[in-house]
């Protein structure tokens, strides 16, 4: 389903009812990403509400989305749904956005999931280097495009994990990353990235809500930042996932399934 606000059109989908969960996708996926989850979350008495992000999948934005802009938008869409407080599930980008969210808008969350995510950059000058990449990168990806950019995104070090996987799981990652359009991932990169998003270091303690955080223990670089924001955090839990990297949901499923659900039975 489509839910315009301003010149933006939002792609959305919604299965089941009962206690919603919404989660957001990481850079380069969609809704898609959540589809081995929802049927199950379905069975259990969740209603499910996956969005494609600005710049990815079916929505459409006809000015850049910032960080805050997108939030609003979201904000928009689960009043127009009705939503009561909802558990908000995000991974990477996703989860950036999702902490961004609850940041702007706690009234309206149950419980916040973080898979792999940081609260942004808390120096100014880290902020200025990662906008000036992140604006490289997008100029590299509507320049060489989507597959040249795929080739090399699968690549980095954050994804090796990712290897190990059955061919048939590399395939349905990258066919998901490849859908995507060159324009879309540079204005995400643009508007969304890192380096232009807030910083919540200096916020984490003022967030009441509970907060679970999920890392893979192969990728240590988001282990250690997952770990500051732990002892920020008023009620904060960290789940290191064994045998797991970035994305843990597609390495481990079946284990992440299992730690979702039974921090969101605790807090429905």
């Amino acid at each position: 389903m489509y839910f315009s606000k301003g010149d933006a059109t939002y792609w959305y989908e919604i299965h089941g009812k009962g206690i919603p969960v919404v989660m957001l996708h990481g850079f380069t996926g969609s809704t898609a990403t959540w589809r081995p989850f929802v049927e199950e979350w379905v069975k259990i008495g969740y209603q499910v509400i996956t969005i494609d992000l600005p710049g990815h999948g079916k929505t459409d934005t006809g000015s850049p989305r910032s960080m805050e802009n997108c939030c609003a938008d979201l904000y928009a869409l689960f009043q127009s749904l009705e939503l009561e407080p909802f558990h908000l599930l995000g991974y990477s980008m996703g989860g950036r956005t999702a902490l961004s969210y609850a940041m702007f808008y706690p009234e309206t969350v149950r419980s916040l999931m973080l898979e792999s995510t940081s609260p942004g950059l808390a120096g100014e000058e880290e902020r200025k280097v990662r906008k000036e990449n992140d604006e490289m990168l997008a100029r590299k990806i509507v320049r060489e495009g989507v597959s040249s950019f795929v080739d090399i995104w699968q690549d980095l070090p954050l994804f090796s994990s990712q290897k190990s996987l059955s061919e048939e799981k590399q395939e349905m990652i990258r066919s998901e990353r490849l859908s995507q359009s060159a324009e879309g991932l540079a204005e995400s990169l643009l508007s969304m990235g890192t380096g232009s998003q807030p910083s919540w270091w200096d916020q984490l303690g003022n967030l009441e809500k509970p907060v679970l955080l999920i890392v893979g223990e192969l990728d240590q670089k988001f282990v250690e930042i997952n770990k500051k924001m732990q002892k920020q955090l008023k009620s904060g839990n960290m789940i290191v996932c064994e045998h797991a990297g970035h994305a843990v949901h597609v390495e481990k499923p079946e284990s992440f399934d299992r730690i979702v659900t039974e921090f969101m039975e605790i807090h429905n």
